[in-house]
């Protein structure tokens, strides 16, 4: 992961996080800016529970624990995408808004 630096990935997360847009997503794409360790940046360790290193991407900081997937790409879809679901026996198809967030630098 470290050799993605400074390049932009697409980072999946455990669960929903809110983003600097208050809507919540499973993932980010950015460009990954560091990986650090949080007892060095905060001045102490996490309990053992939380991860002790984070991920800065765009915008964003992402706890370690959070981190699922970290893929290199330049072209995630980050428009409306097509999805379905089972409704009583019947396939129902739709357009929904990406799940994933553009941490871009302001």
């Amino acid at each position: 992961m470290l050799s993605y630096i400074g390049q932009n990935v697409l980072i999946t997360t455990s669960g929903w996080f809110m983003a600097p847009d208050g809507l919540e997503y499973r993932g980010v794409f950015g460009k990954l800016k560091g990986v650090h360790e949080a007892g060095k940046s905060l001045g102490f360790i996490p309990n053992r529970s939380h991860a002790n290193w984070f991920i800065e991407i765009g915008n964003m900081v992402i706890m370690g624990c959070q981190v699922m997937y970290v893929v290199r790409t330049d072209n995630p879809v980050l428009s409306q995408v097509d999805d379905w679901q089972m409704n009583e026996g019947k396939v129902i198809q739709f357009n929904r808004p990406t799940r994933i967030y553009k941490a871009e630098d302001k």
